[in-house]
């Protein structure tokens, strides 16, 4: 699941499946939400384009869910900025979302989730809303244990893993320290990739791919045998192929947007409730809307319209 307290477990609802009929017979495909006159909405952030990977497999996942896209654009990249900087322009972006209705927010940006979603949520949430976000779907799969399980933690199959983010999600350890409520013995080694946000969001992606590279070789200079690389930010699955291509075989590649896709899946089958109201997609930038759109392209592979947020 995503992104819920330490502690906390829930249980799906009845009625939160239907079973296809035909060749899918048997399936659960889902949570079902009401489908006349009162489409839905849940809420998407990133600092930038990034968090689009983790729209587009939402997409993917879940088609008939509408989404609204908020991308901070004019504040990007949020990697190096201050802890209170990322969560004052967290808070305010959120909140645009929830006056767009949305009573859930998926924070699709590690650096927004690393410094600012537990003080969000301790300190700022309003009653009725959530914000959850992308750390746990990752670790889920890292540990291969559900969130809701509190046991002690406990030796894992990896040992050795590469964290490859941004410079305030590495100095923030947020990865470790939820990692370390679920499994021991597993060596971490952060690598902050300056530039490369900045890089993907200019389209320059060859300069993208030639910070990557030096990115992983300095990296294998720390932890030369990596068992698993986290690529720790939205914007990194663009890159995917040269950070798979720079590790070598036999190093195992865990990217967030599936992960988060088919986890809000799971929470909205046990949370139908969570999802606020709205009529069809809508994409907003605090940056300037027609370049946006124009960068987009990259990340989803057709047209976008973005409006000024």
């Amino acid at each position: 699941m995503i992104g819920v307290a330490r502690g906390v477990m829930d249980f799906p609802p009845q009625g939160a499946y239907v079973v296809r009929k035909g060749r899918a017979a048997g399936r659960r495909c889902g949570p079902v939400w009401p489908m006349e006159g009162a489409a839905m909405a849940v809420g998407v952030f990133d600092s930038g384009l990034g968090g689009l990977t983790v729209l587009n497999a939402i997409s993917q996942r879940l088609p008939d869910l509408p989404l609204v896209y908020f991308g901070d654009n004019a504040h990007a990249p949020y990697g190096v900025r201050t802890s209170d900087d990322i969560y004052n322009l967290t808070v305010a972006a959120t909140q645009k979302l929830f006056d767009q209705g949305c009573d859930l927010v998926i924070l699709a940006c590690n650096t927004a989730s690393a410094a600012a979603l537990k003080r969000m949520q301790e300190n700022w949430v309003p009653e009725g809303k959530r914000v959850l976000g992308v750390f746990v779907p990752l670790i889920e799969a890292l540990t291969e244990r559900q969130w809701g399980d509190n046991s002690p933690p406990h030796e894992v199959a990896v040992k050795h893993v590469a964290l490859f983010a941004t410079p305030a999600t590495v100095a923030s350890r947020a990865f470790q320290r939820e990692l370390a409520f679920r499994a021991i013995g597993v060596d971490v080694e952060g690598q902050a990739c300056g530039g490369v946000v900045d890089a993907i969001e200019e389209g320059d992606l060859i300069l993208a791919e030639a910070l990557v590279r030096s990115h992983v070789e300095a990296l294998k200079r720390k932890m030369p045998r990596p068992d698993a690389a986290i690529l720790g930010c939205t914007h990194y699955p663009l890159m995917e192929d040269i950070f798979r291509d720079a590790l070598g075989e036999g190093v195992e590649v865990f990217s967030q947007a599936k992960l988060v896709a088919e986890s809000l899946a799971d929470y909205l089958a046990r949370h139908p409730e969570m999802v606020g109201p709205g009529t069809e997609s809508k994409f907003l930038t605090t940056g300037d809307p027609a370049r946006v759109s124009t960068h987009a392209i990259q990340f989803l592979h057709r047209p976008i319209n973005f409006q000024k947020a």
